[in-house]
């Protein structure tokens, strides 16, 4: 019998941190989990990610509450994973804000994701019973849009392909602030399997051009600094090529899938192996590497199906 997912036999419960990146700009972190950012506006705040239940969004409005007592008005979803959206209805926002291409996903993929990830990380998805569905955006954007929250002007762009196609990064100016969800990640794998190897460098470096003082990331710690910035983006587009390039030699001289993930290992092992979610991701980024290295140009959609089938074939 084949051994379980990494991810299923996570249960261990990690500890939430709540730090302030800017004036008034929070990111709720938790050893490696989903985090999600709040930006409070003159009389109102805007949350980013959702989180994966509303159970689990309790516990990010539980902090906003210790700060600020203003109605939650906004809530922006980077993408389309079950992980950061499913526990919307929690907040009562009236706009719920997605770029075109998420909600196009959310339409494409959205329940076999959530189906997907919940067989994968069961304990992320705490609460599970009260999903009232899939989320959907009430506003969509195609390449940027601006909200305010009172004065404090808020920025919203798609400035590339990362970790799906339809990623949305947020900046707030007037504390030069970025919550980027999973295009940057610190101390933290990246998932990779909706990702989009050849764009996701460029991508890291239009948010290197921003030159921001903080970013809250999709995973890991608050980056609080230019040079905790910097470290963090270098070290996600290490762990990205590191990923790739393995994948991609032994797919150019007609290697297996098994062949590949060997290769990845062997490459990212000594490097990332005590990242965050490492054995987590790894399949599923290693069989990503291996379909774009073959010409397939977009990640074909997981299922709970598809997943076991894939595990099945790397354990041989």
């Amino acid at each position: 019998m084949a051994k379980a997912f990494a991810s299923q036999g996570d249960m261990s419960e990690k500890k939430i941190t709540f730090d302030e990146v800017g004036r008034d700009l929070w990111a709720f972190t938790a050893e490696g989990d989903p985090n999600s950012g709040v930006i409070i506006g003159d009389d109102s705040v805007m949350i980013v990610e959702a989180q994966a239940t509303p159970r689990l969004a309790g516990k990010v409005i539980e902090k906003v509450r210790e700060v600020t007592d203003k109605p939650i008005t906004h809530l922006v979803l980077t993408h389309y994973h079950a992980v950061r959206v499913l526990g919307a209805s929690a907040y009562g926002a009236d706009q719920i804000i997605m770029s075109d291409v998420a909600r196009g996903m959310v339409e494409e993929r959205g329940q076999e994701d959530w189906d997907s990830e919940f067989q994968r990380f069961p304990r992320l998805f705490e609460g599970h019973e009260s999903i009232p569905g899939l989320t959907y955006p009430t506003t969509t954007f195609s390449d940027s849009m601006t909200v305010y929250l009172g004065k404090r002007r808020v920025d919203i762009k798609h400035i590339g392909r990362a970790h799906t196609a339809g990623d949305a990064v947020i900046h707030v100016p007037d504390e030069n602030v970025m919550f980027t969800g999973d295009i940057v990640e610190d101390h933290s794998a990246c998932y990779c399997g909706d990702g989009y190897f050849g764009d996701w460098g460029g991508t890291l470096d239009k948010i290197m051009a921003y030159d921001v003082d903080a970013i809250a990331p999709g995973r890991g710690g608050a980056l609080i600094g230019k040079d905790a910035v910097a470290r963090a983006i270098e070290s996600t587009r290490d762990f990205v090529n590191s990923t790739y390039a393995p994948a991609a030699r032994v797919a150019a001289r007609g290697g297996s899938l098994k062949e590949a993930w060997d290769a990845v290992r062997a490459e990212c092992d000594p490097k990332f192996k005590d990242y965050a979610i490492y054995e987590h991701c790894l399949p599923f980024n290693v069989a990503r590497a291996y379909d774009e290295a073959r010409g397939i140009a977009h990640p074909r959609i997981w299922t709970d199906k598809r997943d076991l089938e894939m595990w099945a074939d790397l354990q041989g």
